[in-house]
């Protein structure tokens, strides 16, 4: 069997049948992964309450920021793979892998200890209510266990992303998510274990998708262009250096996004256990919107690494407007659901009327974010796929820093519009990215880089 058989050629071919076919299973694979913790909060909700609720959203807000900075490492293997690939160095392949393994397993368990170590002042700076406090520490510690497994699984798919490859990640977080939803009903619901039951179900899911993850491609090793030798996992400086370079901004960037939605979430915490629980599941509802969508994104960052690497920047060009094309449709498909359903969508994850009746100021404010997103999944994907990591780390900062928390820090609390106020804030933040990403994509000055392939 070749190595092809699990690698695509994105560098030729119909580009718009190409997008469609791809960003299929990854859109499925992100809704899966999204169903995979709002699982979590529907059992919770059930079984726990609302003061459950908090403790789930608010301490996966925690772990996800760590789980956001190893992606961040693991999307630059990604780009450095595609582009590699693109190029015809396929050996060099085999030493990026071995080595991205190594350097995500050390971040992990870096993370792992903080998090554990400093459990007590984190619960503090982010204002937990004190409903939920003891029920979101039990959370943040177990999964915090289990980061190794979370960030072993993404950087699986996103090695295979970078190699053309979107069914495998489908087919392991599904295996994720059944396993999740089985655990969950017996933990939370039959053993009445509350939040630490979610927990347990959420890395025992990750963990076994990780094992049949490691299973499966060693097994395929042949087609999957990695040869598992003891060997090939000792991390190579050199590529240690350019994972350092093109993922720490890349880290940075997904770091600040979310550790300012755990600025945010500390602002509506102040508002109460009601708001917190509201924001939480308007969160999580947004998130699987989002996250569909942005299977557009994750498809077409590879397709565009690979153009890069094979010196096609036309092609890679036509990737970008095609995404958006993609992108628009889908954006307004959703808004018109939010629009219409959005109540409904509450009440799915909370009994609560108090929920629902505030979920009408959470829909109203984040109807403005869509729009950004929709340019995002294409100029956003052109930034992350020639790899210039120092601007999308600048555009992270603006987004995620300087407009997400001083504009809901503007209307929530100087203008005194409250939690209408915090979510209008979070939701105009992703037009810090959207616009400069289309303005750089569309000034043609990054014609003038130099392809990271030329250095691997």
């Amino acid at each position: 069997m070749s190595a092809k058989s699990i690698s695509k050629d994105f560098t030729q071919g119909n580009i718009a049948k190409q997008l469609f076919f791809f960003a299929i299973p990854f859109m499925a694979s992100n809704a899966l992964q999204v169903l995979y913790s709002t699982i979590d909060m529907i059992i919770v909700g059930e079984y726990v309450g609302t003061a459950g609720l908090s403790a789930v959203s608010q301490s996966s807000q925690i772990v996800n920021f760590a789980t956001m900075v190893c992606l961040g490492f693991s999307n630059a293997g990604q780009v450095l793979l595609a582009q590699a690939m693109g190029a015809g160095k396929r050996k060099e392949m085999n030493d990026v892998i071995g080595t991205l393994f190594g350097f995500i397993a050390a971040v992990a368990l870096i993370f792992t200890t903080i998090m554990i170590a400093a459990q007590s002042w984190i619960l503090d700076v982010m204002k937990i209510p004190a409903e939920s406090c003891d029920m979101a520490r039990d959370y943040l510690v177990i999964c915090s266990v289990g980061l190794i497994f979370t960030a072993g699984y993404n950087m699986v798919s996103a090695v295979l992303r970078g190699m053309g490859d979107a069914k495998r990640p489908f087919l392991f977080i599904g295996i994720a998510s059944a396993t999740n939803l089985v655990l969950d009903i017996i933990f939370t619901g039959i053993l009445g274990l509350g939040v630490a039951g979610a927990a347990w179900a959420t890395i025992i899911g990750q963990a076994v998708s990780f094992i049949f993850s490691l299973f499966y491609l060693f097994k395929k090793k042949e087609s999957f262009g990695f040869d598992f030798r003891r060997e090939s996992f000792v991390p190579k400086l050199r590529y240690i250096g350019m994972i350092a370079s093109l993922g720490t901004p890349m880290a940075i960037q997904s770091g600040c996004i979310n550790l300012s939605m755990l600025v945010v979430n500390a602002m509506i915490n102040d508002v109460g256990v009601v708001a917190s629980a509201t924001f939480g599941v308007g969160v999580r509802i947004d998130d699987i919107v989002n996250k569909i969508s942005q299977g557009i994104q994750y498809a077409a960052v590879p397709m565009i690494s690979q153009n890069i690497g094979a010196a096609k920047p036309d092609r890679a060009k036509k990737i970008v407007r095609v995404a958006w094309m993609f992108s628009v449709a889908l954006t307004v498909f959703f808004m018109i659901l939010y629009i219409t359903l959005g109540k409904q969508l509450f009440m799915i994850f909370s009994d609560d009327p108090l929920v629902h009746g505030m979920s009408h100021e959470f829909i109203r404010a984040i109807l403005w974010m869509f729009p950004a997103f929709a340019v995002m999944r294409g100029s956003g994907a052109f930034v992350q796929g020639i790899g210039n990591a120092k601007l999308s780390m600048v555009l992270a900062l603006l987004d995620g820093v300087v407009l997400r928390i001083g504009l809901s820090w503007l209307f929530g609390i100087y203008f005194g519009w409250g939690f209408y106020g915090f979510v209008l804030g979070y939701g105009l933040a992703p037009y810090g990215y959207a616009i400069p990403s289309m303005i750089y994509f569309l000034a043609g000055r990054w014609q003038k880089r130099r392809a990271l392939a030329e250095d691997i």
